[in-house]
């Protein structure tokens, strides 16, 4: 049967990073690990993920992939399944397994994602906030080696420690022995006999872990913050993951952000747009005077320079701009209505439609705020 391509087995296209790349295979790692996934064909998806990564993530070996696929340049032939081998073991067999990666080897813990839902101002001016999240420790009742307390692992009796088999078996170039992850051991070299009553063996709980996040004056809707060393735990040694928090900012009512620009609407009366008037605009950061020029058309916008957010890394800061429309009362007196008929007469112009006010509810509660 023929090997699937590489990167379909990692759900990734050719343009992929190398950390997208990372990311897939971690994602699959975990889900196929024989440690975790019990299922019959687990440990196989484990093997082609993983054999998919060594590929793509190498440079000069995707470049060779990329051109060639699972044929071999240097062979003339295609690397198809002999008796379930393939070239990687024949090649292990002839070279000693150089190139296997040691299963007992420290290794790094899984990165974990939280999503935390900010306000809009705790967005524009950052905030310190401790945050709860489910992630597995080291269990303390073993120290992380899964067995129980006051016993320890043994030797597993089918590799003798070494977390690997020798299985012989016929290929193009004759009977050779292959090296295989020891199926009983899951290639740890190592047999828990009684296990913790804690962890139940696996050397890992799961708790519930306070941390304090400082999100970032200035962090947008999607984007996310990287928590060093504050992921899973690692493997035999190896260091912790990361963790990944990514920021929902909720939305305000008056004001609307698009980069690190803020917009919102003001309204203004006939007579103010008309006429020309001083006023007072809501700001993040306060009240401010904004001038508006006689005869003043309703969609027209002004700029308050450096009134928008603060760049998250620290490159200046945005704008406002503010677009000011022109609102038709709905009541008017006798008076008033006379006076802009004869307005209307001497312009020449026909009164316009009448617009709702609900704009001023928002303007006042800005205020408020």
């Amino acid at each position: 049967m023929s090997k699937r391509d590489y990167y379909e087995v990692l759900g990734v296209d050719k343009n992929a990073s190398k950390d997208e790349v990372k990311k897939a295979y971690r994602k699959l790692a975990r889900k196929y690990h024989p440690d975790v996934n019990k299922e019959a064909d687990a440990s196989d998806k484990f093997k082609e993920a993983t054999e998919a990564f060594e590929v793509l993530s190498d440079p000069q070996k995707k470049a060779q992939y990329d051109q060639f696929g699972h044929t071999d340049p240097n062979q003339g032939f295609g690397g198809g399944d002999f008796g379930g081998g393939g070239f990687g073991d024949i090649f292990d067999m002839f070279f000693g397994g150089g190139g296997r990666r040691n299963p007992n080897a420290p290794r790094q813990g899984s990165d974990l994602q939280y999503t935390m839902s900010v306000s809009f101002e705790d967005a524009v001016f950052g905030k310190e906030v401790e945050i709860e999240i489910p992630k597995e420790e080291e269990c303390k009742t073993c120290h992380g080696s899964g067995a129980k307390k006051g016993t320890s692992p043994e030797t597993c009796s089918h590799c003798g420690g070494s977390g690997q088999l020798n299985v012989e078996q016929n290929t193009p170039f004759g009977r050779v022995v292959n090296r295989r992850v020891c199926h009983h051991c899951q290639g740890t070299g190592k047999f828990i006999k009684e296990k913790c009553n804690d962890c139940r063996g696996a050397g890992k709980v799961k708790v519930n872990k306070k941390i304090n996040i400082k999100v970032p004056a200035g962090i947008d809707d999607g984007q996310q913050l990287r928590v060093s060393g504050h992921g899973e735990p690692g493997v035999n040694g190896g260091p912790a993951g990361d963790l990944y928090v990514v920021f929902h900012v909720k939305p305000h009512e008056f004001f609307e952000r698009h980069g690190d620009d803020i917009y919102c609407e003001m309204p203004l009366t006939f007579t103010q747009a008309a006429l020309g008037d001083e006023i007072e605009v809501p700001t993040l950061t306060g009240k401010v005077k904004l001038k508006v020029p006689a005869g003043t058309q309703t969609g027209t916008s002004f700029r308050l320079k450096g009134k928008g957010v603060p760049n998250v890394r620290g490159y200046g800061q945005g704008d406002q701009h503010v677009k000011v429309r022109v609102i038709t009362p709905k009541k008017l007196s006798d008076e008033q209505r006379d006076l802009l008929r004869k307005l209307a007469e001497l312009s020449g112009n026909d009164m316009p439609d009448e617009q709702n006010e609900s704009i001023f509810a928002k303007v006042k509660r800005a205020f408020k705020g």
